[in-house]
C-alpha cells in the first residue's frame, strides 16, 4: 500500500499570517503544502502567484510545494512556478489544449507533473496521457472556494482514476484527491485510492475562532484515512 500523504491546503489558512501557519503545518507532520493558484477566469476566485509561493518555498522548508494551477493558459507560467519552488505542478485537463506538450515541459523543468479533472469531467479524458503522469488529482468540489461539502459521486472517478494508474501510470504517481476531505471521510476516500489528501478546513479550521491545534488536526486526519 502506498503511504498516505497529508496536504494542508493553504486556500483556508490565515493569509495575514501565511508564513506563520505554513511553519505550522509542517512542524505538525504535513507532508506537502498543497498551493491552488487561481486567476478569476478558470475558477471564479483570484488567489496567489509566484511571488507567494517563493515565499511560501521558505516558509516550508523541505516539505514539498504541491502547486495546483487553476488558471487558463497555464503553459505560460510552468517555468515562472517551478522557478518559485514547486515540487509538484498541475494542470487541468480542461484548460489545457496541448496538454502532452504542458505535462512534458513540466517534468522538463524538474518538477512532477499532475493533472486534475474537474467533478463533470470523465476519467476516460486521462487515457491519452496517463503514462506521461506523477500524479492525478480529482477535485471532489467545484473548484474555486475551500470549505464546500464533499461531492460522493466522485469517489467512482478516483476508484476509476486508480485503475488507470495501475494499469498504465508512471512508477511512483500519486493519486490526490482535493475538496471537503477531513476525519469523516477519509478513509473512504483512500479505500477508493487516493494517497494524497488534500484538507484545507479539516487542518486549518473554518475562522479566526477556529483556529490552531495543526498537530491534532492532522493526526486526527491521518489516523482516519490510515483506519486507526
Amino acid at each position: 500500500m502506498q503511504r498516505i500523504k497529508i496536504a494542508p491546503s493553504v486556500l483556508s489558512a490565515d493569509f495575514g499570517r501565511l508564513a506563520e501557519e505554513v511553519r505550522s503545518v509542517c512542524a505538525a507532520g504535513a507532508d506537502e503544502i498543497h498551493v491552488d493558484v487561481m486567476d478569476g477566469r478558470f475558477v471564479p476566485n483570484i488567489t496567489v502567484g509566484p511571488l507567494v509561493v517563493r515565499a511560501l518555498r521558505e516558509a516550508a522548508g523541505d516539505v514539498p510545494l504541491d502547486v495546483h494551477l487553476m488558471i487558463e493558459e497555464p503553459e505560460r507560467y510552468l517555468e515562472a512556478f517551478v522557478e518559485a519552488g514547486a515540487a509538484v505542478l498541475t494542470v487541468h485537463v480542461e484548460a489545457s489544449v496541448h496538454l502532452h506538450r504542458t505535462v512534458t515541459r513540466i517534468r522538463e523543468l524538474g518538477a512532477r507533473a499532475g493533472v486534475s479533472l474537474n467533478p463533470s469531467t470523465p476519467t476516460l479524458a486521462l487515457e491519452p496521457i496517463a503514462p506521461e503522469l506523477d500524479r492525478v488529482l480529482v477535485m471532489t468540489v467545484n473548484p474555486g472556494f475551500g470549505g464546500q461539502p464533499f461531492i460522493e459521486a466522485c469517489l467512482r472517478k478516483v476508484q476509476q482514476a486508480r485503475g488507470l494508474l495501475e494499469t498504465r501510470g508512471r512508477a511512483g504517481w500519486d493519486l490526490e484527491v482535493d475538496g471537503g476531505v477531513g476525519p469523516d471521510n477519509a478513509r473512504r476516500v483512500v479505500e477508493a485510492g487516493a494517497n494524497v489528501l488534500v484538507a484545507g478546513a479539516a487542518v486549518f479550521g473554518r475562522g479566526p475562532d477556529d483556529r490552531g491545534r495543526h498537530a491534532d488536526r492532522i493526526a486526527a486526519l491521518r489516523a482516519a484515512a490510515e483506519g486507526r
